[in-house]
């Protein structure tokens, strides 16, 4: 009995693991591109940003896995849609209501959650076919990849373009050139980092 238990833990683990880094998002699968290189300008936009489509991930998981067999083939994506667009919306009010500043920062990629490749992808290839608890893991899995990537890439580009990390100036501002900050630098972090990740996982 034992022995079954810690076995599903370890898929259970080996679920959230694999979409952090061997399905990672950004690094691997190489999606959700918009909101990676038009948010990362800082650690902090990066993070907000992760974090909010981690959440509208894991509750719109949930509930495309629970009402998957009621929903009728010929409207299935519509479906899913809708669903993902409700929990959006709420994460926007809630965003909007309780950190005003990072809202207005993250702007339009917001609402443009709801047509997020990862999100639609995952509740198409995971929760349509899986339980709830499955599909909640795979979310967060999913999810901390995200963010751990938008972060990572938010936090290098505003060392590199404005010598600070998370807002906390390092005093190396003048030295630092600042199309790290702009869109040509954006696509060079990216390219770098994902060259770096995917080295790493061959290893």
């Amino acid at each position: 009995m034992a022995n079954k238990v810690t076995q599903l833990l370890k898929d259970k683990l080996l679920l959230v693991w694999r979409g952090v880094i061997k399905d990672n998002p950004t690094f691997v699968l190489v999606l959700g591109m918009c909101p990676t290189l038009g948010t990362t300008t800082s650690a902090e936009n990066g993070f907000g940003m992760g974090v909010a489509t981690m959440a509208v991930l894991i509750m719109s998981n949930i509930v495309i896995s629970l009402i998957k067999n009621v929903i009728p083939d010929k409207v299935r994506i519509p479906a899913f849609i809708v669903v993902i667009a409700s929990f959006v919306t709420v994460i926007q009010m809630l965003m909007q209501a309780f950190v005003p500043s990072l809202y207005a920062s993250l702007g339009v990629f917001i609402p443009l959650i709801v047509v997020n490749c990862i999100i639609l992808g995952r509740a198409e290839a995971f929760a349509s076919k899986n339980g709830a608890l499955d599909s909640a893991l795979d979310g967060v899995g999913i999810g901390l990849g995200f963010t751990f990537s938008l972060t990572v890439i938010g936090a290098v580009r505003e060392v590199l373009g404005s010598g600070a990390i998370f807002g906390y100036d390092l005093g190396i501002g003048s030295y630092t050139p600042l199309v790290f900050v702009l869109a040509p630098g954006a696509f060079l972090v990216l390219g770098f980092l994902m060259v770096l990740f995917n080295k790493f996982l061959k290893k």
